[in-house]
């Protein structure tokens, strides 16, 4: 099943961002969710920190995967930096990577991007210590 929603450029969109990723994914573990919504809001600030643009963004579950993506109409290409522990940001694509199973960037034809990263779906029910309660 796949859930989409664009949002506009500005700053609330990044909790919106990251209510519309909860209540999308319902019933997942606490500990995913909150992985997930960790990683929705570095791609949604990126999004507004980076671009001219609104952004939209793309929730799939499927084959036991949960798959997001924040697509944007910027150029360039988004690249994992390795900031100084004094540095206010620069963390987002590792906290990504860190916690994703896999990620990438597509670039698409004209302008624009899509950040996107996959963690294996697990809700309640699906970890042996809920399926033996």
């Amino acid at each position: 099943m796949t859930h989409r929603r664009t949002f506009p450029h500005e700053p609330e969109s990044v909790p919106a961002a990251r209510r519309f990723a909860t209540s999308t994914l319902r019933g997942v573990s606490v500990d995913t969710l909150e992985a997930i919504e960790l990683m929705v809001s570095e791609l949604a600030t990126n999004c507004i920190r980076h671009t001219d643009s609104g952004f939209e963004l793309k929730i799939t579950r499927a084959g036991g995967d949960i798959r997001v993506a924040a697509t944007d109409e910027a150029g360039g290409k988004p690249e994992m930096r390795s900031p100084k522990p004094t540095d206010p940001s620069g963390r987002g694509l590792k906290i990504i990577d860190m916690l994703s199973a896999e990620w990438g960037v597509d670039q698409r034809a004209g302008a624009g991007k899509t950040v996107w990263f996959t963690v294996p779906d697990s809700t309640p029910a699906s970890t042996p210590q809920a399926s033996r309660a």
